[in-house]
């Protein structure tokens, strides 16, 4: 495979075409069967780490997870946001197999995977294959998360077979065995942006902590040994001492411009550096701000204020004033730059009130009250907005500096206390102990008492809009509930999503999921 090729290959990941897996085949089948000695391993390697960035960076996958929720909504605002109407759809639990998201999501996870083993074929050392092993384990689990199966190529060499379909339990001993298979061959610490040990882990505990569920989505169980595995594993990577829960007022450090250095609870991140490489993480500022705002966006999507109102006031997670060297906003006020942004909004740099668009006369303020669609004097204010990457002020154009967080430190935590009250060694005392070391370090009382519902709320509060709010509500069995939108439940077969119509026509391997 010549550098052009190589490039062109990476180029493919990066713009998240919609390709089915036949098409994939065919556009790389040239190159993989040349084979050759010129192959550059490392940057195979590369481009399998890049094929994350589409489906996770508040794009693909991340909506699928989280607009699906009652943390998060993309209204349509007039003709803004109509988009054939898939928003609306993953949001009231409407969608079908024919909705672009769940097949553009679809297509870029088997993506993930097809190049990690492309990276396998092709002399990698130890560490690289482990790696590799390990994006495509990643990959995989959020096939078998969002989808129930998990389409597989054994050999990359054999393109006259299709995929074969590995269900559900064939696909968790897969992911189990790889993932332990490799864990030697990791680096034991690293930069977060690199596939290690302890992010080998952690895709554990989550393969573990939600086995149950895969299994039964709508009756799951949680066997005592799982559980025990999820917290035989969190004690092993507390015991590494690569970690602590951010310090009191350092909660926004994890999603900073420089989080890579300020961090102390990232443990796998996907890496994003100006001019170097990285993903569309400015989709985190675009997809939420107002036009008028700095840096303005496409005034979109938000969160419910019955979501919101799960915090209380003086929680840093539901946003500050955050210090940090890339924002080069005067902000003489000091008003909140990161977190959930609602009522009145100001221009940063010199304190004045923002107005909307349309009419210009109108205070750019941002309401509660939202609706699935929007008109008239709240097309552009309703909904509360969340902004919980800082802003890298320092780059004018291009690549902002933000690693893209993916597994983080309080989140083992967080699942550690879940499996003691889920049945698990350890006692409630234990579970309460974990659970309010994250607290008090956020600025929230700390409880009393712990139940499994105050614990689905904790984790809406520290993780959201992280892209695991509808596994979180699946596995604690919330997700079917009605909400403040989505005024009815849902049916059953909703746990999981349809395979895309575009999938099954290709791959006679691949059934459709029950109900669609």
């Amino acid at each position: 495979m010549n550098t052009i090729k190589l490039y062109r290959t990476i180029l493919l990941v990066i713009a998240g075409l919609s390709l089915s897996c036949t098409d994939l085949d065919e556009q790389l089948r040239s190159e993989l069967e040349q084979g050759g000695t010129d192959v550059n391993t490392s940057d195979l390697l590369i481009g399998a780490y890049l094929a994350l960035n589409t489906p996770y960076q508040q794009e693909q996958r991340w909506v699928l997870e989280e607009i699906s929720t009652d943390a998060a909504i993309a209204p349509t605002r007039g003709g803004d946001w109509d988009d054939n109407g898939m928003h609306r759809a993953i949001h009231l639990h409407t969608w079908n197999a024919d909705n672009a998201y769940m097949n553009n999501t679809f297509v870029n996870l088997l993506t993930a995977q097809f190049q990690a083993s492309n990276v396998l074929r092709n002399n990698p050392t130890a560490q690289q294959a482990a790696e590799a092993r390990f994006i495509r384990a990643l990959s995989m689990f959020d096939v078998l998360n969002l989808w129930g199966v998990v389409p597989y190529r054994e050999d990359l060499d054999d393109f006259r077979t299709n995929p074969t379909t590995l269900q559900t339990q064939e696909a968790i001993d897969f992911i189990a065995s790889e993932l332990n298979a490799i864990m030697g061959d990791l680096p034991s610490s690293s930069a977060a942006y690199v596939a290690n040990q302890n992010a080998a882990r952690t895709l554990l505990m989550k393969l573990y902590l939600n086995k149950g569920v895969f299994l039964n989505r709508e009756n799951p169980t949680f066997e005592a040994a799982d559980m025990n595995q999820v917290i035989e594993l969190a004690n092993q990577i507390t015991a590494s001492n690569s970690y602590t829960v951010s310090v009191p007022g350092r909660y926004f450090d994890n999603f900073a411009p420089n989080n890579h250095a300020v961090s102390t609870e990232n443990i796998f991140t996907l890496y994003n550096e100006n001019g170097v490489r990285g993903g569309a993480v400015d989709r985190t500022w675009n997809t939420v701000a107002h036009y008028n705002m700095v840096p303005g966006g496409w005034n979109g999507w938000c969160t419910l204020s019955d979501f919101y109102d799960l915090y209380d006031e003086g929680d840093e997670r539901l946003g500050i004033y955050y210090e940090y060297p890339a924002d080069t906003m005067s902000n003489p006020d000091r008003r909140r730059n990161v977190g959930f942004f609602i009522g009145q909004q100001y221009n940063m740099s010199t304190g004045r009130p923002l107005n909307a668009r349309n009419p210009s006369s109108q205070p750019l303020s941002f309401t509660r009250e939202v609706t699935i669609r929007t008109s008239g004097a709240t097309l552009e204010t309703a909904g509360i907005r969340v902004m919980k990457y800082a802003f890298d002020y320092s780059v004018l154009s291009g690549q902002r500096n933000n690693d893209w967080v993916v597994f983080r430190y309080a989140d083992v935590l967080l699942m550690q206390a879940e499996a003691i009250l889920r049945g698990g060694t350890g006692t409630p005392a234990e579970a309460l102990a974990l659970v309010n070391t994250i607290r008090t370090n956020r600025g929230a009382a700390p409880f009393a008492t712990l139940s499994l519902d105050d614990l689905i709320d904790e984790r809406g509060r520290e993780l959201y809009w992280e892209g695991w709010r509808r596994q979180d509500l699946i596995r604690f069995g919330k997700f079917l509930e009605p909400g403040q939108v989505r005024t009815t439940a849902s049916e059953p077969h909703r746990l999981v999503y349809p395979i895309p119509s575009q999938q099954i026509a290709v791959n006679p391997n691949l059934q459709q999921n029950p109900g669609y």
